[in-house]
């Protein structure tokens, strides 16, 4: 039967904190895109708003459009495409 000594609960200590660490790094760079930008392509989610604990109301860019999606409930739910203002005149 090994003996644990003070040395290898240390070690086990680091290598818990270690993957803890990279878990939490992962987590940080997963939510917030990772490396690569954000809604550069053709299809991007704007912005979401919790309903309640389980449904959200997104978004989503497709191309120059938007559309509002209710997710998460029963079923996902298309609510519309938002037209854009129209713009006044002499406005860049």
């Amino acid at each position: 039967m090994p003996v644990l000594t003070f040395d290898t609960i240390i070690a086990a200590l680091g290598a818990l904190a270690l993957v803890i660490g990279l878990v939490l790094l992962a987590q940080r760079a997963a939510r917030w895109g990772g490396l690569a930008p954000r809604g550069t392509g053709r299809l991007a989610i704007v912005e979401a708003v919790a309903l309640d604990p389980r449904r959200r109301l997104c978004l989503v860019r497709c191309d120059n459009r938007h559309l509002l999606l209710v997710t998460g409930g029963a079923q996902d739910v298309v609510v519309g495409w938002i037209e854009e203002p129209a713009k006044a005149e002499g406005a860049p």
